[in-house]
């Protein structure tokens, strides 16, 4: 059996290179949304399918890996999806609205600084 890493490390690869051939495939900006709705369902199901009959150890190959290297939107939407199941429902959107925010403010930084580098 393949350690946690090197599982992770394969499904990664695998995830990645489906995600570019989305990309070849698809045009932007529906290649992203492509990925991010096929990732989110294939976790969805993946979860459930491998937690409730004992198979976690597929779990760092597929979800952290595969799915980690096709898209990290799938592990958010997961998230958000747990904390309502467990009751969490202003954390959960919380989270989403951090997330969105966060995210959205943090890649206009990178975007403005640089910019600033290269002028």
């Amino acid at each position: 059996m393949m350690t946690p890493v090197i599982s992770v490390a394969l499904g990664g690869a695998i995830g990645s290179v489906l995600r570019y051939l989305v990309g070849l495939v698809v045009a932007f900006p529906l290649g992203t949304l492509a990925v991010n709705v096929i990732g989110s369902f294939a976790i969805g199901l993946i979860w459930v399918h491998l937690a409730d009959r004992g198979l976690q150890h597929w779990l760092p190959f597929l979800m952290t890996g595969v799915l980690g290297g096709f898209t990290t939107f799938s592990a958010f939407t997961l998230d958000a999806l747990r904390l309502v199941e467990e009751g969490r429902v202003t954390a959960a959107g919380a989270y989403v609205l951090a997330s969105l925010v966060m995210s959205v403010l943090a890649c206009a930084a990178g975007l403005w600084i640089a910019r600033g580098m290269t002028t």
